[in-house]
């Protein structure tokens, strides 16, 4: 047989589309080409398939030798094509016997000595072969995170011979046997490790209630970046499908995350939303349902900050190239915290602070309004008194906070099968209504605290968490001065 086609994957952002490899062996002058828009990984692979071929055993074939990687016009980029070129030209110079790969697919560097090296966004491509009916070959370092997609044949090999054995029916590959070892719940932080702050731990509980944002403000070592480290741990684990869609993005971005744990990511001053020529998921993407904490707030680049009010809003991020467009997925939880000025002591009446009133407006001008305005919780962080440090008296550990705010997600759920951050203004009406007295609070806010309308139902959603941490089906008056109190404190 001359000609020979494989299955294999490309990687575009999280998505793995399916790439056809056809390889066709004709008289000629001995030369191998590749088409089909491969870069320089793709294009250099010719040298690592001769050596590994002919490593493995095998004669590579003095013909001419062409190459397609369909569709013509998806740039392939990576290593991840050696395995199925190798197989393709073994196939149709008839070194290995024809056999059906038409519900197979291939993935996988090789070695010059022909041994399989693992590649990144294995779990991408793990599902969109089970979406396609196909099973997957594929290194064996590999095996383990495809194995933790369910009911998907997976048959690792370590070496390019074990392959073409199993093709040949000499010595199949057996199916990998995965070791599932339970998904670990057991955070480094703990929400008992915070002493006093009883405002502060409340507001962190209706952030993770309802999926809202927040921003805590005060002076240095009030304990900011201690409360916001444990907002994950008091969050609801995350669901099987959860944890693929985490799982994957970890994958691509080849960045280790422990499975089954909601990310908590806490960039320094760089840029959030990823990129690149071959875009990779950036901070806002590795927070994918989890925590993004950006610590001094107003060091971030402002550029950098607005890129966030649109992730804010569509809980998506696109990221356009001149030959692509990449969607990545961003439903983070944002927590940020910030000094009130550049020495941090502002409005402090215990230390003065150094910084005249201009530096102090500089300063809290470089977030601008309409990113503040998108931040539904903002809280001062008053410094602790020295017997609140000396109290050893327990209080809720991060375990108990969780049970509560897990009953508020599933009230949720049930009554509008999304959390309270996500409601549409509509929604706001059917599941947030306001009686006669708390329709006045909100009038005499409005006049008050000059709300914007999105202002406005970022409170509303913030009472209805409350009032479902309170187990209420209506929302009451306090539960909207409550929620009230935390819009007060934007400056």
């Amino acid at each position: 047989m001359s000609f020979a086609k494989i299955y294999t994957r490309g990687l575009l952002g999280l998505h793995a589309p399916l790439i056809e490899v056809e390889v066709h062996v004709s008289q000629g002058l001995p030369s191998l080409t590749i088409v089909g828009l491969p870069e320089a990984a793709v294009r250099e692979s010719k040298d690592r398939v001769r050596s590994a071929i002919i490593n493995s055993g095998f004669q590579f074939p003095t013909k001419r030798l062409t190459i397609n990687l369909a569709p013509a016009d998806l740039p392939k980029d990576g290593s991840r094509l050696d395995l199925p070129i190798a197989l393709g030209i073994l196939i149709a110079s008839g070194q290995i016997s024809e056999n059906v790969t038409d519900n197979l697919e291939f993935i996988g560097e090789l070695a010059l000595d022909g041994q399989l090296r693992p590649i990144t966004g294995i779990l991408s491509i793990a599902i969109a072969c089970q979406q396609s009916g196909h099973q997957l070959i594929l290194p064996e370092q590999n095996a383990q995170q495809a194995s933790q997609l369910p009911n998907f044949e997976v048959f690792a090999a370590k070496h390019l011979k074990d392959v073409c054995d199993h093709l040949s029916n000499q010595q199949p590959i057996q199916q990998y046997q995965a070791s599932h070892s339970a998904a670990p719940d057991q955070y480094k932080f703990d929400l008992a490790d915070v002493k006093g702050q009883l405002r502060p731990r409340r507001a962190l509980e209706i952030a993770a209630a309802g999926g809202h944002s927040l921003l805590f403000k005060g002076p240095p070592g009030t304990g900011k970046t201690l409360l916001a480290s444990r907002l994950a741990s008091i969050l609801p684990p995350l669901d099987a499908q959860e944890n693929l869609e985490v799982a994957s993005i970890y994958s691509v971005s080849n960045t280790s995350h422990p499975f089954g744990q909601r990310p908590f990511r806490a960039p320094h001053h760089t840029a959030l939303v990823g990129g690149g020529s071959h875009p990779k998921p950036g901070e806002i993407t590795l927070a994918h349902l989890g925590v993004l904490f950006l610590d001094e707030l107003p060091e971030f680049d402002r550029k950098v900050l607005e890129v966030l009010r649109q992730p804010l809003e569509s809980k998506e991020i696109v990221i356009s190239r001149a030959s692509r467009q990449i969607t990545f997925p961003a439903n983070f939880q944002l927590i940020a915290a910030m000094n009130p000025c550049p020495c941090g002591y502002a409005f402090n009446q215990d230390i003065r602070c150094q910084c005249s009133a201009d530096a102090i407006k500089r300063y809290q001008n470089r977030i601008s309004g309409p990113l503040l305005d998108r931040i539904d919780l903002h809280l001062d962080v008053p410094p602790l008194q020295v017997h609140e440090l000396q109290d050893t008296t327990p209080v809720e550990n991060s375990q108990t906070v969780r049970e509560r705010v897990i009953q508020a997600y599933k009230l949720q759920i049930q009554r509008q099968q999304c959390l309270n951050h996500a409601l549409s203004p509509k929604q706001l009406e059917q599941f947030a209504p306001l009686d006669t007295q708390a329709q006045k609070i909100m009038e005499m806010a409005q006049q008050r605290l000059n709300l914007s309308a999105r202002a406005y139902h970022r409170v509303l959603r913030v009472a209805r968490s409350i009032a479902d941490l309170s187990q209420h089906a209506e929302i009451q008056s306090q539960h909207l001065t409550e929620a009230l109190s935390y819009r007060a404190q934007q400056s």
